[in-house]
């Protein structure tokens, strides 16, 4: 899928050179908060500062951002200190502040994203507008909904456009705060593979101690920045206290990062790529031949009067394939997945004998 777009181009920095970095608090608490951090950040090289000023909270009486007072403190930053600024907006008035106010980059919030009235909105308002705009995730796993998103700015004569993998919610308890479910964004860049992608490692871990691994693995997978929640006294915040880090921190985090060089000749590699494309095919074979078989047992099963689900037989299958998979160096959690899989073709399979007149 291709969109018309144009290159961020945030004020000279290399588009090229992996990472572009955005940082700065979760949320602009006070001027000296603001002020402080910024020019600690700006010390340690990083050039966009970020800062929440309308906080999204998921239950009230929490805090909600200063709002307008806090886009004085953006401006300030961006006057004294040099650095562009970046804000989320969730409506048409925060769409007007913002620009009212000089900020730099406009990002649009995981929950935003999901609902394609507000999605809608913020594009209307934005016509006539060039001014690069970061979409985050939905909140859900949903590529169709992330790309739908996109399209309406797109439509609305936005270019500079780039997404924020943020993780995705549960209700599981996990060691993340959001599931990185990294085989989304890599299907995202291969539908369109011109849109440059910031990885968010702060809400993805939820953690700072996770913020290190979580940015490398965005570099490994070929992502063109990040956005790290940075603050000059984390423990004190008065949001996301757990998963942001100090300036000095980040700058720590982001020398000891390994970036692979994405363009390099991949000559070497073709001999091993024809070897993972001989064990597909070996894979779809016997795929289709364990279909087969499952087709014979809903033929069974129907003849029989049987229910398709059986139950003990199934989790005898998850257990005992994930055991031989993790003494075959996978992980538990992949192999179920792919039996999962697996089986819910096996019911399609034979829901189907079973319709069969």
């Amino acid at each position: 899928m291709e969109l018309e777009l144009a290159p961020l181009n945030l004020d000279g920095i290399d588009a090229t050179h992996r990472p572009t970095v955005i940082a700065g608090p979760c949320s602009a608490e006070s001027e000296e908060q603001v002020m402080t951090t910024a020019k600690q950040l700006a010390a340690e090289g990083i050039r966009i500062y970020r800062a929440g000023v309308w906080k999204p909270r998921t239950k009230p009486g929490g805090f909600e951002g200063h709002g307008e007072p806090a886009l004085e403190w953006l401006k300030e930053v961006h006057e004294e200190v040099g650095m562009l600024t970046a804000t989320e907006v969730a409506t048409a008035a925060h769409v007007e502040l913002a620009l009212k106010y000089g900020v730099d980059i406009l990002w649009i919030g995981a929950r935003t994203m999901a609902n394609p009235f507000a999605v809608q909105e913020l594009a209307d308002s934005l016509k006539g507008v060039d001014v690069p705009v970061l979409c985050k995730n939905p909140v859900n796993p949903d590529l169709e909904l992330w790309i739908g998103g996109l399209l309406r700015f797109n439509q609305a004569g936005l270019k500079r456009l780039g997404v924020i993998h943020r993780g995705f919610s549960t209700y599981e308890q996990s060691l993340y705060r959001n599931l990185p479910m990294w085989h989304v964004p890599i299907e995202l860049r291969r539908r369109i593979h011109n849109l440059p992608i910031f990885g968010d490692p702060s809400h993805i871990g939820g953690r700072r101690e996770l913020i290190a691994p979580l940015s490398q693995q965005a570099m490994d997978l070929g992502f063109d920045g990040l956005i790290i929640e940075s603050h000059c006294n984390p423990d004190a915040a008065w949001s996301d206290a757990k998963q942001q880090v100090t300036p000095d921190v980040l700058n720590f985090i982001l020398d000891k990062l390994v970036i692979r060089d994405s363009a390099a000749s991949t000559e070497n590699l073709e001999a091993l790529r024809k070897q993972i494309d001989h064990i597909d095919n070996d894979l779809i074979r016997l795929l289709a031949k364990r279909m087969r078989v499952s087709r014979e047992i809903g033929a069974y099963k129907k003849d029989h009067n049987m229910t398709i689900v059986q139950t003990a037989r199934y989790s005898e299958i998850i257990n005992k394939r994930g055991a031989q998979g993790v003494l075959s160096g996978m992980s538990n959690d992949f192999m179920k997945t792919v039996f999962e899989a697996i089986h819910e073709e096996s019911v399609r399979q034979q829901v189907d004998i079973l319709n069969r007149e």
